[in-house]
């Protein structure tokens, strides 16, 4: 396919899948077929020839299938252009000067057939480059007129052949041009399935990005901001390396890794709780039994690295001992990791939903990789979390918010495209062949309405009687009319009206076969020899190969049986006979074959097309991943990031109490960001309340107040009304007071308060994540004495012109 799409005739750049195998597979069958009918006609009009004549018909001949050599053996090697036009001409050149050697009316059935066959298939061979079929097709026109000249000097030559040649070659490319725009039917079809899945895979790898985007951030800069704004008098000697490293996760493109690890090396580099937990000295001793190495893709072994991290810190942070134990094996194709502590242990089913350690960095991670975690835990008998990931192909995985996503981050090529995707392989096969029914009916309507009907009244004077011959024809018509009404209706043709319609077609062909003079069969005044073929391709093209070829033997056999019962024919006339057979009905099966092939590489379409769709899947998610990070990261630069670097670097001291106060700001900030993700009816108040309650765990005192009917918000709305209210609970120690009040019209989020001795918290002016403020939103700020009154609002813009009510 590839050798041949190198040559002159390969498809134009763009073309879909279904378009090129067409190409290909058109290109390779003119070429063969081009090349066995002038082997087998070429001999049979040798055998016809008077033996003088047959050194110098040899002379032409011999050459020409060379030049069919030159091709097919740029069937496997591309070749120059000039290389393969040369060959062409060559053959229908070499073919048509060869009619005055040998003579006869063998040398002008066998030079009609050769040069017939080679301007029906130039217009496969170059289907992408019709100007050059077409004037290969008028080459070949041209050289029977020279040849039937050189053949009978001072003779016209039949002006009725070479018109009856250029028109079979116009039919072709007809045909070709029918059976394309099915192929490119399928190509569209298969482009907007794929679209679809595309964009469903890219939403779920940038959903599983974000998911460990967010288990990120939640272990390392919001634990980090979290410990400095709530730590007083503590060893702060693990901050600075801690707040590096925080820098540097954060910064890191994440990718879809494609590589294996070995679990157990990572597992021993887990760190004690001192390092991640920031507990000062306080490590947490792990006993590890780990039975390796443990190999598995990277992605579940960074899952499973970085949720048993996290989990050391929570041991570190809540269970009340120092010291865990560490197991992992491998099992069933996978591997298993149990995290065990003899700590106070909880209930996890009262853990709230916005704690995101459990339910983000651990559970959550896994669930990404295809992989599941547990955690078994009762108050008084300690915790154990253990990590499974098998080996096994799975399509999709649940998440922790309840959306389903891939498995595989990066889809893999395909090893079984046919069991992978049926339904391409059904849509292309469908496709393909409904495009060769349709070109087999429309042969069969204007090769039986111009050349047959044209002959038929001709010589209505040979046929015995002539009524049968017109019933035939008109029973030919209605079989094609019938199949037509399916046909262009996109319907297959029912099996009873097929059989109805094949004993039509074979009663037809016994009647003319019958009623026609036996030396006159395949001749000119024999319209339908070559016409009950193709009524016969169009009922069986969906069929087997050898139903076809069946039908093509009976018919064969019915003229024969008509021929011998008048004696048998001497070699010159067998001869010819036998070309008729092989350019009508040899033609007429190998199109059938050609269909059948089409069928059958329809698998290679689909496997071709999905191949190029897991590219551009692979480009389209490694773009919108970069951009996503990109764009995470600029929204952290605006606060949380200077926040590290100084911290990282020294300049910002943990003792100070306005860094405190700014890292508790940009802590609340986190936590109303990973609440974004939460399936809950008012995302709005959830989103407060994640930050309320980071400030009731510093020691706060908060109220929160709803009034009013809920309705939605925009995600981006919701930022900007929360992210001022973020800004003053964050930095409250004492007292607050939030409200949201919901009205037909607007959404207004304020807060009040206590404690602030300038009534302006710093920071207050940077911007929610580092965003420009929305026009929509406005902020008014109220300070009296150490008080500091802020609200949102945001009134819904109206889509008709009239306020909502």
């Amino acid at each position: 396919m590839t050798g041949y799409a190198g040559g002159a005739a390969g498809a134009p750049e763009g073309s879909g899948s279904g378009e090129r195998l067409l190409n290909a597979t058109v290109g390779r069958y003119g070429v063969w077929l081009r090349s066995a009918v002038l082997c087998v006609c070429g001999a049979l009009g040798i055998v016809a020839a008077d033996a003088a004549d047959i050194p110098p018909a040899l002379s032409l001949l011999v050459p020409a299938l060379l030049a069919c050599g030159v091709r097919l053996y740029g069937l496997r090697v591309p070749l120059p252009f000039p290389v393969l036009w040369a060959s062409d001409v060559a053959v229908v050149v070499l073919t048509g000067l060869s009619q005055p050697v040998i003579g006869g009316a063998g040398g002008n059935v066998t030079v009609e057939a050769v040069v017939g066959i080679c301007a029906i298939t130039f217009q496969q061979e170059w289907a992408p480059r019709p100007v050059v079929g077409v004037i290969l097709a008028v080459i070949g026109a041209a050289a029977c007129a020279l040849g039937d000249v050189l053949s009978s000097p001072g003779r016209v030559p039949e002006s009725a052949s070479l018109v009856r040649l250029l028109f079979v070659a116009g039919l072709s490319r007809a045909a070709y041009l029918v059976v394309r725009e099915r192929a490119r039917a399928a190509d569209r079809s298969a482009a907007l399935r794929a679209a679809s899945r595309r964009e469903a895979d890219v939403a779920a790898a940038r959903r599983a990005t974000e998911r460990e985007y967010l288990a990120t951030l939640h272990d390392t800069a919001s634990a980090t901001l979290l410990m400095v704004s709530q730590g007083v008098g503590r060893d702060w000697s693990w901050l600075a390396p801690r707040a590096r490293q925080d820098l540097e996760a954060l910064s890191t493109v994440p990718g879809f890794e494609t590589g294996r690890v070995d679990l157990a090396e990572l597992l021993g580099c887990v760190p004690g709780a001192g390092a991640s937990g920031g507990e000062g000295r306080a490590l947490v001793r792990l006993r590890t039994r780990i039975d390796g190495p443990l190999t598995v893709p990277s992605g579940p072994g960074l899952a499973i690295f970085n949720g048993v991290r996290e989990a050391v810190t929570n041991v570190a942070r809540h269970a009340g001992v120092r010291e865990a134990g560490l197991r992992a094996w491998a099992q069933e194709g996978g591997v298993v990791v149990e995290l065990s502590d003899a700590g106070r242990g909880f209930d996890p089913k009262t853990v709230p939903a916005r704690r995101r350690g459990i339910s983000g960095s651990i559970i959550g991670r896994m669930h990404t990789v295809g992989g599941s975690a547990t955690v078994t835990s009762q108050p008084g008998t300690g915790t154990r979390v253990r990590w499974d990931w098998q080996a096994r192909p799975r399509a999709s995985a649940v998440g922790d918010a309840g959306d389903v996503t891939r498995v595989e981050r990066v889809p893999r090529l395909p090893r079984a495209p046919a069991a992978q995707h049926p339904a391409v392989v059904r849509l292309f096969r469908g496709q393909l062949l409904h495009g060769a029914q349709l070109a087999a009916l429309l042969i069969t309507l204007l090769s039986q309405f111009t050349l047959s009907l044209n002959r038929l009244t001709a010589h209505q004077d040979v046929y015995r009687p002539a009524w049968a011959q017109t019933a035939a024809f008109v029973c030919l018509t209605v079989v094609a009319v019938t199949g037509a009404t399916y046909l262009l209706r996109g319907r297959r043709i029912p099996p009873r009206v097929r059989g109805w319609g094949l004993a039509a077609v074979l009663g037809a062909s016994a009647a003319c076969a019958f009623t026609l003079p036996p030396e006159r069969l395949t001749g000119a005044e024999d319209w339908a020899f070559g016409l009950v073929g193709w009524h016969a391709l169009f009922l069986l093209a969906d069929l087997r190969v050898r139903v076809f070829a069946t039908f093509l033997g009976v018919h064969m056999g019915l003229n024969a049986t008509a021929v011998l019962l008048s004696g048998p024919p001497d070699a010159a006339q067998s001869a010819v006979m036998g070309i008729a057979a092989v350019s009508n009905c040899g033609f007429q099966l190998s199109v059938g074959v050609l269909t059948r092939r089409l069928h059958g590489a329809a698998q290679t379409a689909a496997a071709e097309a999905a191949r190029e769709e897991e590219l551009r899947t692979r480009e389209r998610i490694h773009a919108d991943m970069q951009r996503d990070h990109k764009e995470r990261y600029r929204a952290l630069t605006a606060t949380t990031v200077p926040l590290l670097v100084g911290l990282g670097h020294g300049v910002l001291s943990p003792h100070d109490e306005d860094v405190r106060l700014r890292c508790g700001v940009e802590a609340a900030r986190m936590r109303r960001l990973f609440a974004e993700s939460d399936a809950v009816a008012d995302p709005l108040l959830n989103e407060l309340r994640a930050c309320v309650e980071l400030a009731e765990h510093q020691g706060a005192t908060i109220s929160l107040a709803v009034r009013g009917r809920p309705g939605e918000v925009p995600v981006e709305i919701r930022r900007e009304l929360i992210d001022p209210v973020a800004v003053v609970v964050g930095r409250t120690r004492s007292v607050a007071r939030v409200t949201v009040v919901w009205t037909p019209r607007s959404v207004r989020v304020s807060v009040i308060g206590e404690g602030f001795e300038d009534g302006r918290p710093s920071g207050e002016s940077a911007q929610a994540g580092g965003r420009e403020p929305d026009a929509r939103v406005a902020v008014a700020r109220t300070t009296r004495g150490g008080s500091l009154w802020v609200e949102a609002s945001w009134r819904r813009p109206s889509t008709s012109g009239v306020d909502p009510t």
